[in-house]
């Protein structure tokens, strides 16, 4: 079971910032389009970091004026990323050791979709289900 199913079920749709967009930008869009982090892209359209509703809760001690910072001012950088290649259960042991909840997923220096913690829970949830059904049947069946 690989990211890129995944990716086929919920789509490749990734919601990107500027590294030089205001914090009060990216709450703004994490708000409206009810989403938990954005991938933050550096001037050249590359991957800079990754900025989380985390990284906003963290931060809004440490800054007198946290809205009006940048984006590459607080996010977590580098982004720690997957392939599409890449197995669920390992992407989910990442995920967990590093206590993070998004992965960008990058192929060939291509930024091709992100996974949450929830995408890879709840896709595990459904095969097992799945599996367990295909059990009961062929029990049922002998």
């Amino acid at each position: 079971m690989t990211i890129a199913a995944i990716l086929d079920k919920k789509g490749r749709d990734v919601v990107t910032v500027a590294s030089t967009s205001s914090v009060k930008e990216v709450v703004t869009l994490l708000a409206d389009r009810k989403i938990g982090a954005v991938v933050v892209l550096d001037h050249g359209g590359e991957i800079a970091g990754i900025l989380s509703e985390r990284d906003v809760i963290a931060n809004i001690c440490r800054e007198d004026d946290l809205l009006g910072c940048t984006a590459a001012r607080i996010m977590s950088s580098p982004a720690v990323t997957v392939s599409s290649e890449n197995q669920v259960l390992p992407a989910l042991a990442l995920m967990s050791r590093r206590k993070i909840r998004h992965l960008p997923v990058v192929d060939d220096g291509e930024l091709v979709g992100i996974v949450s913690i929830g995408d890879l829970v709840q896709y595990r949830i459904d095969n097992m289900a799945a599996e367990a059904e295909a059990m009961r049947e062929y029990i049922q069946a002998v």
